[in-house]
């Protein structure tokens, strides 16, 4: 089951977040060889899509957007995931929740 998290993002700004991922344990979970892919957009079933780059580490995953990016979404909430595919393609739901664009009185 994905964590919820909301974010907010300043628009027109360069975006970085990190989760920092743990077993039940505390444990650092080994993500080698896994890959991830993260996606925002207005509702579930919009069909414009803005992608962040995902950076895979072990026991992080990193989201970001450039301010080229940032720039062009319009202000408002958005909803976005993170998808995690192991080495042996199965694939999890790390994170999920609002993102929340803040407009910019420059860009």
């Amino acid at each position: 089951m994905a964590v919820k998290a909301n974010i907010t993002i300043d628009q027109g700004t360069d975006y970085t977040i990190t989760f920092n991922v743990t077993d039940n344990y505390e444990n650092v979970i080994d993500f080698s060889g896994y890959t991830g892919e993260s996606q925002f957009r207005k509702h579930y079933t919009s069909n414009i899509t803005y992608t962040f780059d995902v950076a895979v580490a072990n026991g992080a995953i990193t989201l970001s957007a450039n301010s080229q990016l940032t720039s062009s979404v319009p202000a408002g909430r958005y909803v976005y995931d993170c998808i995690l595919t192991d080495t042996n393609g199965v694939v999890s739901r790390l994170v999920e929740g609002i993102v929340t664009v803040s407009p910019s009185v420059s860009h």
